[in-house]
């Protein structure tokens, strides 16, 4: 089903969404308290503050609101600088999602995005459909599911984002899920098309590298981890590319 971009504009606030999925959302969709009310509302971790997990007229979704990391979000929280409607972190996010799916690339699919501003600045909210049955890749490693073939299929699918210039600009063990039939890239926050290019995506792969390590996975040594997890993830991200 093709996308149709559609955006409601009210004082300060606006929602991009799609109305393949659904012909309207309203401000009622981002609101935590409304879906709670209806008993429609579970949490769950996952990203700066967690997300919720809605039960929305479209099927389960997850609404994320954005919230910034670092130093700054002890002062600024969850508020961004103001620098034009596009340039929204959450209709950015949404036309970067939109643009994957269209190259049928394994992202979320995203129903609707929304800004609300604030003077200055604004807040915002992305809603995605919710992938079922699905860990992250950190938790398969803490469960001891994290094998060379595992590794493997996560290095074809960072290539064949990578093919695409799709540049993720928080490549980690968190934002990989695994289903049985599928892996996913999650949370493109801030990530972008780019021109391809050799220096990106290596820093790409040194981040996740740093993630797979910080969360334990050379417990049993770094020349393990190199034999079993890191070597064969580079073999199958090479191939991949390459193809």
């Amino acid at each position: 089903m093709m996308m149709q971009e559609r955006t409601h504009k009210d004082a300060g606030a606006a929602i991009l969404f799609d109305a393949a999925v659904s012909p309207q959302v309203d401000h009622d969709w981002f609101a935590p308290d409304y879906w709670r009310g209806q008993g429609a509302l579970r949490t769950q971790a996952g990203g700066r503050g967690g997300v919720a997990i809605i039960a929305s007229p479209v099927g389960e979704c997850v609404l994320r609101h954005y919230h910034r990391g670092g130093l700054v979000a002890a002062l600024m929280s969850d508020r961004y600088l103001w620098s034009g409607t596009d340039r929204t972190r959450s209709f950015a996010e949404f036309r970067l999602l939109a643009t994957i799916a269209r190259l049928g690339l394994p992202g979320p699919s995203v129903v609707a995005a929304r800004y609300c501003g604030h003077g200055l600045f604004y807040t915002a909210d992305l809603i995605t459909r919710f992938i079922a049955h699905a860990q992250t890749l950190a938790e398969c490693l803490a469960a001891g599911q994290l094998d060379s073939e595992l590794a493997e299929e996560v290095g074809a699918l960072v290539a064949r984002f990578h093919r695409a210039g799709i540049w993720h600009a928080d490549l980690n063990a968190h934002n990989v899920l695994v289903t049985t039939d599928e892996l996913y890239l999650i949370d493109f926050d801030r990530g972008r098309l780019r021109v391809p290019a050799q220096a990106w995506r290596l820093a790409n792969l040194r981040r996740l590298r740093r993630s797979l390590l910080k969360l334990g996975a050379a417990t049993q040594g770094g020349a393990q981890f190199e034999k079993t997890i890191w070597q064969p993830l580079l073999y199958r991200y090479g191939r991949t590319l390459n193809a």
